[in-house]
């Protein structure tokens, strides 16, 4: 743009030079022909003044198209900014939907938590209300075998007794028959111990079980909806 303005500086100072030098030639009268008249004109000054008249136009032009560029290089400035404006707004917006999803799903992950904490208390005490009610059932059915082989025993003892006073041999089977009967009872308890730590054993198995799947059940779907 400076060389353009340049040349364009330096070719009017040489045509003004140049006419300074000649100017008596440029403004002598000459027989001009307008093709329907001649009339007599300085030529020179006439040439002169349609180079002016073209300087001035093409200046004209060349600010014209400056002016057209600047405008439109403002008008996309703005189209610009606009749609800087629109993509900021679109990404903060994506943002806030974002982090609402986040809450929302960190807020169901701890509502299904406590649901399944709660669920997990009430299955452990329903549990231990099954155990302690089973556990008391054993105990009434084991009290209950323990009265019966109690009876049995009474009953049996004053049938074995008469045989005492009558006969003199028949003491020497009493005290073996009695152990027996206390080893039989003693392996009665034993199994009856044994089938009672089983039960509990299964029970506690179980248990353990249904805590585990309940405490890893609620982690694994709250992963699995966020992935």
């Amino acid at each position: 743009m400076r060389a353009r303005t340049t040349l364009l500086v330096l070719a009017i100072l040489l045509v003004a030079g140049f006419a300074a030098l000649n100017w008596s030639e440029i403004v002598r009268p000459t027989p001009l022909s307008f093709g329907l008249m001649v009339t007599d004109a300085p030529l020179g000054l006439i040439l002169l003044a349609l180079l002016g008249l073209t300087l001035v136009l093409f200046l004209a032009s060349s600010a014209a198209m400056r002016t057209a560029s600047l405008m439109e290089y403002r008008t996309h400035q703005k189209t610009l900014e606009a749609q800087r404006e629109l993509a900021d707004k679109a990404e903060a917006s994506r943002f806030t939907d974002l982090r609402q999803h986040l809450d929302t799903h960190l807020k169901e992950m701890r509502e299904r938590d406590a649901i399944a904490a709660s669920e997990f208390d009430k299955a452990m005490l329903q549990s231990r209300r099954e155990v302690q009610a089973q556990m008391e059932q054993m105990n009434r059915m084991l009290n209950a075998r323990l009265n019966e082989m109690e009876q049995r025993l009474a009953g049996r003892t004053p049938a074995m007794a008469a045989p005492v006073r009558n006969e003199v041999v028949a003491p020497a089977h009493d005290p073996a028959l009695a152990a027996r009967e206390a080893q039989l009872r003693e392996q009665r308890l034993r199994e009856e111990e044994r089938l009672r730590d089983e039960r509990i054993r299964e029970q506690r198995d179980v248990r353990n079980e249904e805590r585990a799947q309940a405490v890893d059940k609620p982690a694994e779907s709250g992963w699995r909806k966020w992935f």
